[in-house]
């Protein structure tokens, strides 16, 4: 009578330069920095919804904790990262009331009715960010309208700033001179932007400062933002154009607007909601940049990347069953895993 062997390889595990409250500690900081340039341009609001968020999130981590590790709970970091996070994606107009119901909302529904950190299969912040969204849609009434003001005619002709005529002819002059091609006035102030948006927007030059921070330190897979904004990209300058003209999306501020770099850097690239192998991993992620497409372009979305990434979250658990069953449960030999961490 043959036998059959069954080995069961190991969990799919991430490899990640800095453990979970590292990693949790230097996100968090980069959400700061970006919140922090939003506040100076806001009379300091970035920074009320961002302390009301984070208070929330402490103190509810707290109280669903304090029987079995208590304030050493806190220490990870997850609970400060969800609150910063949540609040990056946020209008900075926003009552901080919204705020803190939506921290309660990712932390008690989204992270721990799932098993805590690392069980999750949505990210807690988007999952908050959500709630608020689909709860209370005219909290971002004054965004969708700002948004539809801020076309790409209207960066190049109006409201251009002395530091952005400054940068622009400084590069036009020396690095894209080279390159026989000129960049055209108005990009440079969407890196400092002010009065109505969501924070990650109106924070966007220190949060590109803190993304090459993090990306460069390894504390997420590099490659992930990248992919996103290539593909994202591609579609933006493919059939970005509202006119329906092919290549002659506005790239730039496709880019630079609508929570993109957030989302490419701290949403897709967030190891503990996504798939575990980088075929897995590749596949959300070119989904979720067609899918940030679809809704900001077709669907008149402005902040459709965040709709677009929930929704490829609700994939992630199916993925990982294929994984666990494909690759990490084989019946009479085992999986070569090495190419596909």
């Amino acid at each position: 009578m043959s036998k059959q062997k069954l080995i069961l390889r190991q969990k799919p595990q991430i490899n990640i330069s800095y453990p979970s409250t590292k990693r949790m500690w230097l996100v968090s900081g980069c959400a700061f920095l970006c919140i922090l340039q939003s506040a100076l341009g806001d009379n300091g609001k970035s920074f009320i919804i961002a302390l009301a968020a984070f208070i929330a999130a402490l103190l509810t981590e707290l109280l669903l904790t304090w029987r079995n590790s208590g304030v050493s709970k806190i220490k990870d970091g997850s609970a400060a990262a969800t609150a910063l996070i949540l609040s990056l994606l946020l209008p900075n107009m926003i009552h901080p009331a919204y705020a803190v119901l939506g921290t309660i909302f990712a932390i008690t529904v989204v992270k721990y009715s799932f098993g805590g950190l690392g069980s999750n299969w949505l990210n807690p912040a988007l999952g908050g960010w959500l709630f608020i969204r689909f709860s209370w849609p005219s909290t971002f009434t004054d965004v969708f309208e700002s948004s539809f003001a801020s076309t790409s005619e209207m960066i190049v002709t109006s409201n251009l700033s002395a530091l952005d005529h400054s940068v622009t002819e400084f590069f036009n002059n020396t690095v894209f001179s080279i390159a026989g091609v000129q960049l055209p006035s108005g990009y440079i102030n969407l890196l400092f932007s002010s009065g109505p948006g969501i924070i990650t927007d109106n924070g966007l030059f220190t949060l590109l400062i803190g993304t090459v921070f993090i990306t460069a330190l390894g504390i997420n897979r590099g490659w992930v933002p990248l992919v996103f904004l290539s593909v994202y990209g591609f579609l933006i300058r493919l059939a970005g154009d509202p006119s329906g003209i092919l290549w002659n999306g506005d790239l730039l501020y496709g880019l630079f607007s609508g929570g993109t770099i957030a989302a490419a850097f701290i949403i897709a690239a967030e190891p503990a909601s996504g798939a575990k192998l980088w075929p897995g991993v590749l596949l959300t992620v070119v989904l979720g940049a067609v899918l940030s497409w679809f809704f900001r372009y077709r669907c008149m979305e402005y902040l459709g990347c965040f709709i677009a990434l929930g929704l490829v979250n609700c994939f992630t658990p199916l993925i990982r069953l294929l994984e666990d069953k494909i690759f990490f449960s084989r019946n009479g030999r085992s999986a070569t895993l090495e190419n596909l961490l």
